[in-house]
């Protein structure tokens, strides 16, 4: 499996989807930081990492998910420092052969993203 990771402050613009003939499913999620956090009203979060253990980790899930979920590619961007309320956060897509292992894959990627990757978020 091919996959691509990008962690940086930059603003995130979706990448264009190169075809990939082999994979008949391509899902997406963006993440966007909205207006509450906890309750509370909020106009930005703040989104530290430590890169090179969160690109380890990164690869190391896909890795360890595409064994149960053969897909072709995962491409993951990952917005770091300021991120505004309605902007985009995290984005990611999977190319799977089918739609049933690309949705696995997207889903058990995001839970442990949050779960076991050094990419912290606060309020500024």
């Amino acid at each position: 499996m091919q996959i691509s990771i990008q962690l940086g402050p930059e603003k995130i613009a979706v990448p264009k989807d190169e075809p990939d003939t082999s994979c008949g499913a391509v899902v997406c999620f963006s993440g966007v930081v909205r207006n509450t956090e906890e309750g509370k009203p909020i106009r930005s979060l703040y989104y530290e990492a430590y890169r090179p253990m969160a690109e380890h980790m990164i690869r190391e899930i896909f890795n360890d998910l595409a064994r149960r979920f053969p897909c072709g590619s995962a491409e993951v961007i990952h917005r770091l420092g300021t991120v505004p309320v309605g902007e985009t956060s995290l984005f990611v897509r999977i190319r799977s052969p089918h739609r049933a292992e690309a949705f696995h894959l997207l889903t058990g990627f995001l839970d442990r993203l949050k779960q076991d990757v050094p990419i912290w978020k606060t309020q500024p």
